[in-house]
């Protein structure tokens, strides 16, 4: 495997996994405050905006790329 697939492979492997990661440290934040339900979905509202303006930047880079 050359070094171009297998970044193409790992590179959204690894973001997931930092996502991921960023999420339970969200849940673990808000556990430990005792935000309640309502706090807990405003803290995960807030990381979803930030994952969604990802999304939507790689996909509109890709569009105009070809």
């Amino acid at each position: 495997m050359d070094y171009e697939a297998f970044e193409a492979l790992m590179m959204p492997l690894m973001i997931f996994a930092l996502v991921a990661f960023m999420g339970y440290i969200v849940w673990d934040l808000a556990k430990e405050s005792k935000a309640g339900r309502y706090g807990t979905f405003v803290l995960f509202f807030a990381l979803g905006l930030g994952v969604l303006g990802f999304v939507i930047k790689a996909v509109i880079v890709g569009s105009l790329e070809g």
